[in-house]
């Protein structure tokens, strides 16, 4: 007896000796804690629940480690880092930029993603060619950015620069003010620009204030870097396997084509006509299980909410039915509303039917959006061309790439339906993906359409 308590004293002496790494404690608890901002670029609660594509890496990372995600956000980015610091969060997944004065705060982990600083000014207001022009301007900017880093290193060689910071603000905040003309100019960065212009089009860029910058996840810095080295292998892997570009994909492929009046138009439309709908839109999700979102998103893109839109080919209603389409789906009157609404989204769920179970949502769904505008035997001859270049037909991303290719003789001579006008579905696609996504932040609480996240989230 004695002797196996002095074994047991021992073995206590040697655990308490050696405390548990970062990343045993993570997988003990079995909970990933990650810290991040509320922005389009980042986390959120959008149309198909807790999305971003910090969160959706974040998730994909707690999977990896084989734990659940704690997410949660912060008042703005001057508390980011302090989180990690201070041990409340394991990391921060933020977009975060990579600058030498965090650096001695915080590790960094692999680079993600580049972006450039950019300023920005209001359409129709005058535009500053250089940067001596910005001296006597009102430029504001978020406290404890590293924009504030590019403006001190612009002002050694321009002594006369000067701006405001915002110790609380967060930088969608001072894209509005200058949209609306309270302030003259702010500094974002390209993907902030990017997505934002959807939500206020009258911001510009003036200039780039910056080369590329790389964006990174933070950790706690010191000589425990456990977690850290599973993040390098956790990334490394996503990147191989392609992980990395769809999420990019699935957030910024179709905000590269902005339409400055259309978005203008979609705003006011959203306004005006679609409180008219909503319910019915609301009624008919519930029924065939989608967001409403999606509905109304796919029938602005064919009616702009018209309940008496009708093309030269004959296709009418709020959802432009064909009179077959409408007597299959049970429509009497394709100009009501209520009956367009429900048979376009009974429809919706017949076609979506045809896309093989297989392929994940949400690219089943941008599948056969696009085979019911360009016609599904295009679709499946763009998914072979995609089989070909040795990518994945059974990605959204991949055939998106492959559609245009249809126009091209090269290819459209071995497929079996022939020549397409490819780029029209992919357009069709991104626009309702885009009126999907802005319906998603400017309306209330949302539900998911697609499928379910199995993540434990803190919003």
């Amino acid at each position: 007896m004695r002797l196996l308590a002095i074994l047991a004293l021992g073995l206590l002496l040697v655990t308490c000796s050696q405390p548990l790494t970062l990343l045993e404690q993570v997988e003990r608890e079995g909970i990933l804690r990650v810290v991040t901002r509320n922005a389009p670029t980042t986390y959120y609660i959008g149309s198909e629940g807790p999305a971003g594509p910090e969160y959706d890496l974040a998730l994909g990372f707690a999977e990896f480690l084989g734990v659940e995600l704690e997410i949660y956000t912060v008042d703005n980015l001057a508390q980011v880092l302090p989180e990690v610091t201070s041990g409340r969060a394991h990391l921060a997944a933020a977009a975060l930029t990579i600058t030498p004065a965090r650096q001695e705060e915080v590790a960094f982990g692999p680079v993600y993603r580049t972006v450039t600083q950019q300023l920005v000014y209001r359409r129709g207001s005058w535009r500053p060619r250089s940067l001596d022009q910005l001296v006597g301007t009102r430029l504001e900017v978020i406290a404890g950015s590293s924009y504030v880093d590019t403006l001190e290193q612009l002002r050694r060689s321009l002594p006369g620069l000067t701006w405001l910071e915002h110790p609380s603000a967060e930088t969608q905040e001072l894209l509005a003010q200058v949209a609306d003309g309270k302030i003259d100019h702010t500094v974002a960065d390209s993907t902030t620009v990017l997505v934002n212009r959807y939500f206020h089009p009258d911001i510009r860029v003036a200039m780039d204030l910056s080369e590329a910058q790389s964006i990174a996840w933070a950790f706690r810095a010191g000589e425990d870097d456990s977690l850290l080295q599973q993040a390098r292998a956790y990334f490394a892997e996503i990147s191989a396997n392609g992980r990395i570009a769809e999420i990019m994909d699935r957030y910024y492929s179709h905000t590269d084509r902005f339409d400055y009046v259309g978005t203008r138009t979609f705003l006011r439309h959203v306004e005006s006509r679609l409180p008219r709908y909503r319910a019915w839109f609301e009624e008919a999700a519930a029924e065939y299980g989608f967001d409403w979102r999606l509905l109304a998103a796919l029938s602005y893109q064919e009616s702009h909410w018209n309940p008496h839109a009708v093309s030269p080919t004959g296709v009418r209603g709020l959802m432009m039915l064909t009179r077959s389409t409408a007597a299959a789906m049970g429509v009497e009157d394709r100009d009501d509303p209520e009956q367009s609404i429900r048979g376009g989204a009974r429809y919706l769920r017949r076609v979506i039917g045809k896309i093989p179970e297989r392929i994940p949502e949400p690219d089943r769904t941008w599948m056969a959006l696009a085979g019911y505008n360009v016609g599904f035997g295009h679709l499946e001859d763009a998914r072979r061309i995609t089989e070909i270049r040795g990518l994945d037909p059974d990605r959204w991303a991949h055939v998106r790439d492959s559609l245009p290719l249809l126009t091209q003789e090269r290819w459209h001579k071995q497929a079996r339906f022939g020549y397409a006008r490819g780029w029209e579905p992919v357009r069709y696609v991104d626009n309702i993906r885009r009126y999907y996504e802005v319906m998603g932040w400017i309306t209330a609480e949302p539900r998911t359409p697609f499928a379910a996240t199995q993540a434990r989230t803190v919003p």
